[in-house]
């Protein structure tokens, strides 16, 4: 699997750092992509969080969001998918770092 980014030059809306999407590279899932991720810089800390695919729909007028990938059984597996991303975001932002140094 490869993870792409494409980063948010225009700084808005505030705090996303980039979209970030997993492409397959072997297995059934080969040739496609899954996009919808999204890196984000908290606010008043060093940290960043990971948004992961979503669908919004509206009840009664009330927005709410549907996660389009979920755990099967332990809340914690998503954990190992959004450190995936950041530790991917985080070699890309060194690697542009050294190029334009």
């Amino acid at each position: 699997m490869t993870i792409k980014f494409t980063l948010n030059d225009k700084g808005n809306p505030a705090g996303k750092l980039a979209d970030a999407e997993l492409q397959f590279d072997e297995g059934p899932l080969q040739g496609l992509k899954l996009i919808g991720f999204a890196i984000w810089e908290r606010r008043g800390a060093s940290s960043r969080n990971v948004t992961f695919p979503a669908r919004q729909y509206s009840v009664n007028g009330e927005r709410r969001s549907f996660a389009l990938l979920r755990p099967v059984a332990e809340v914690s597996a998503q954990n190992a998918v959004r450190d995936m991303i950041l530790q991917a975001y985080a070699a890309f932002q060194e690697e542009a770092e050294a190029i334009s140094a």
